[in-house]
């Protein structure tokens, strides 16, 4: 690794601090984004392509699987070429292939824009926590991985709704485009960027990707991983059932359900700055715990009282939505604690994780058939338990410094 001082967390220049923090939380919310903001048009999407709602679901699942791939693509490659490289070239393959959605006739045609999407927005995730650690220190990195994530999170509550609101005036071509123009706004700002590595991996391309294996072999890294990454798959079997279990389980309009599934994305924005508050107050390591209890009895309530309608199923479920988001600022800070350098290796290994964790929640849940609502609560439930029995673990091995 070279390490020039004078390249060494350089100011912003003509971002400023703000600036770099509304970048990095822009950067982050590509998943959501590209996800939530066409979850309204979903069900009508496979009328439209007269397709069986498995089909038109492939755009969801194929999409987090080239995401995942990607991740693991550029985030070594941010490490040996710089993080604004790959993040230009990223945005670039992500604009063209948002177009490409929003101008395909045929629902295999769109799974393939879908991908193309997916392998560029990568680009984006795998380079903005790494940035993170790149330029902030302790606590404060702990409070900008809080703040950025309460941001991100705020996508998934505005989306469905901006969605829903754009249809009556606009088809799903129409959210396509809008995708389309929020990559041009992310490139205008990484065009803005000035490079915030401190020093790059001096090895050929092949070796920076084959430092991946280096940073798993890192048992508390790897343990943490496995952890936290648990906890998605009961947020993205959310995000992939919600259309289904609001509109055709419950009879809800595209509104109506864009309404609900804000309510839920409000535990999502408050997570972070609870942990925040709480972790003034409490340890960590205790917050965690209490964090993976109350997924556990917020996945059983669902499972006993969920189906009595749509407000009882958000209500049961916006526990684990709160505390799922709040244990993630933690387990970020956990994580990339691990690690002195291969930064970008590991921040895309944590993002990638996350999203084939949450692909299996994605598919787990459709297994249930008919009965959604009592499958996403058994998820909940069996993704608190297991993360609790890890957590646990971990202390007890004392892998990780807490």
């Amino acid at each position: 690794m070279d390490n020039p001082p004078d390249q060494t967390r350089r100011s912003q220049q003509y971002l400023g601090n703000r600036g770099l923090i509304v970048l990095i939380a822009l950067l982050s919310a590509f998943v959501p984004l590209s996800t939530d903001l066409y979850l309204p048009a979903l069900p009508g999407m496979g009328g439209y392509f007269s397709v069986s709602a498995a089909l038109t679901n492939l755009t969801l699942i194929l999409f987090f699987l080239f995401f995942s791939l990607g991740l693991l693509f550029w985030g070594p490659l941010s490490d040996r070429y710089g993080r604004r490289p790959i993040l230009l070239v990223g945005l670039a393959l992500y604009i063209a292939a948002s177009a490409g959605c929003a101008v395909s006739w045929d629902i295999r045609l769109l799974i393939i824009f879908r991908i193309l999407q997916a392998v560029g927005g990568s680009a984006a995730s795998a380079v903005a926590m790494a940035m993170v650690k790149d330029v902030y220190d302790g606590r404060k990195r702990e409070s900008v991985l809080a703040l950025v994530q309460s941001m991100v999170v705020v996508s998934p509550a505005v989306a469905p709704v901006l969605g829903a609101f754009m249809l009556p005036y606009t088809s799903w071509r129409g959210l396509f485009v809008a995708l389309a123009l929020i990559g041009v706004a992310s490139m205008a700002g990484a065009l803005l960027l000035r490079e915030t590595i401190p020093s790059r991996y001096t090895g050929t391309t092949a070796q920076s990707v084959h430092r991946l294996g280096a940073v798993l072999k890192n048992p508390g890294f790897a343990s943490l991983l496995v952890v936290f990454s648990l906890v998605s798959t009961a947020s993205l079997a959310f995000v992939s059932a919600s259309p289904y279990i609001y509109q055709d389980g419950f009879g809800l309009s595209e509104q109506w359900y864009s309404f609900y599934f804000a309510l839920n994305a409000v535990g999502l924005i408050a997570g972070p700055f609870l942990y925040l508050w709480l972790s003034r107050h409490a340890s960590r390591r205790s917050i965690v715990g209490a964090g993976f209890a109350v997924m556990v009895g917020s996945g059983v309530l669902v499972c006993l009282f969920g189906s009595l309608g749509p407000l009882a199923f958000a209500l049961a479920l916006f526990p684990a939505s709160l505390m799922g988001s709040s244990v993630r600022p933690a387990g970020a800070f956990l994580m990339l604690d691990q690690q002195k350098e291969d930064t970008g290796s590991a921040s895309a290994l944590i993002n990638c994780a996350s999203l084939v964790f949450g692909s299996a929640g994605m598919v787990l849940v459709f297994l249930f058939g008919e009965s959604l609502v009592f499958g996403l609560g058994a998820i909940n439930a069996a993704a608190g338990v297991a993360c609790l029995l890890g957590w646990a673990a971990i202390g007890k091995r004392r892998l990780v410094k807490f």
